[in-house]
């Protein structure tokens, strides 16, 4: 292997593979076999040329790649999470144990890319690296900065839920988010519940953002006030620390939507802690009918969200783009599960 160069990309235009060869001081060759996983390429030789693909932020032409390997064979799930979050929801074990089984008899290799939204830069070397034949980004928030890059780079892409900017040339599927606010907020009002809060999800996220219109569209129409608005994250410690705000607030409120059924979980043992019972107090209604929402005592009235049917639609989708066709998107049905706590 030849001395490290010193080489520099000239300025505005995109780094190429003999770039990439010349700052780790290797032949073309090399470089070529590293960025098409090549076992007989030597450890230092790999290193060096995985350091300079993402120093230089190279990303192999798609186009050449397909001359050669004409089938996709990796996909990256990418979810701007932190990761002990990711881990511990259910929503997200959902969506990857459905992305799975859906390509279960595939050849395509299913990665996992997850960086916090504030620390963004480990996901962008990673798409920009050309890894990956395509990506599902799962969880999207507004300024994660995830779009823009996958515009730039022009790597096909489907979202599973809305991205909050709306149309942002990419597809996505997602649930009725509206429709699923207004159904929690109607099946407490047609319960007799008058004074209605609600813990929202965080909104610089479309499904935050959509559940809370849904749910004031259902309370302005029914002629009942809808200030109580408490502003979660979807976990299970944001349901309980925002029930108690809301109580504090209201002392006398008998019904409660929270976004998430994690959050609705903890909205449920918050209020029991504290004497007060469900639903003959405060009855209480979930989104998203996770498997917790029939362990709770009482059973969680709650909203369907078809995680298992988005992520499947989204495996679909993704692979209709990788043979170059185009897709729309979607928006799943929802419907509400009532069970005992509403």
């Amino acid at each position: 292997m030849r001395a490290a160069g010193k080489e520099t990309v000239p300025a505005k235009r995109l780094p190429t593979l003999e770039d990439v060869a010349a700052r780790a001081g290797v032949s073309r060759a090399t470089a070529s076999r590293v960025v098409n996983a090549d076992p007989r390429v030597g450890q230092a030789a790999r290193e060096a040329v995985q350091a300079s693909i993402r120093d230089l932020g190279y990303r192999p032409n798609r186009a050449a790649r397909s001359l050669v390997r004409p089938d996709a064979d990796s996909i990256a799930v990418v979810v701007p999470e932190a990761e002990e979050r990711v881990f511990s929801d259910p929503f997200f074990s959902a969506i990857l144990g459905a992305i799975y089984t859906k390509l279960a008899d595939s050849p395509v290799q299913v990665l996992l890319a997850v960086a916090p939204p504030g620390k963004r830069d480990k996901i962008d070397r990673y798409l920009r690296g050309g890894y990956t034949d395509g990506a599902i980004v799962v969880s999207h928030h507004r300024d994660d900065g995830i779009t823009d890059v996958l515009r730039e780079i022009q790597l096909p892409a489907v979202y599973i839920g809305r991205p909050h900017a709306g149309d942002v040339g990419l597809p996505y599927v997602d649930v009725d988010n509206v429709t699923g606010g207004m159904l929690a907020a109607q099946r407490l009002i047609d319960g007799g519940r008058r004074r209605i809060g609600t813990v929202a999800g965080p909104q610089d996220m479309a499904s935050g953002y959509d559940r809370l219109t849904g749910w004031r569209r259902a309370m302005t129409h029914a002629g009942l006030a809808d200030d109580l608005v408490e502003y979660g994250d979807f976990t299970a410690a944001s349901g309980g620390e925002k029930m108690l705000r809301l109580l504090e607030r209201e002392p006398n409120l008998d019904g409660v939507f929270a976004a998430s059924d994690l959050m609705a979980v903890s909205v449920i043992q918050e209020l029991q802690g504290r004497g007060i019972s469900v639903p003959e107090d405060v009855a209480v209604v979930g989104f998203d009918d996770s498997q917790m929402a029939k362990l709770t005592r009482p059973p969680l009235t709650t909203v369907l969200s078809t995680t298992s049917g988005m992520a499947s639609t989204a495996v679909e989708m993704l692979l209709t783009l990788l043979k170059g066709q185009q897709v729309e998107h979607v928006i799943l049905p929802t419907e509400l599960i009532p069970r005992d706590s509403a």
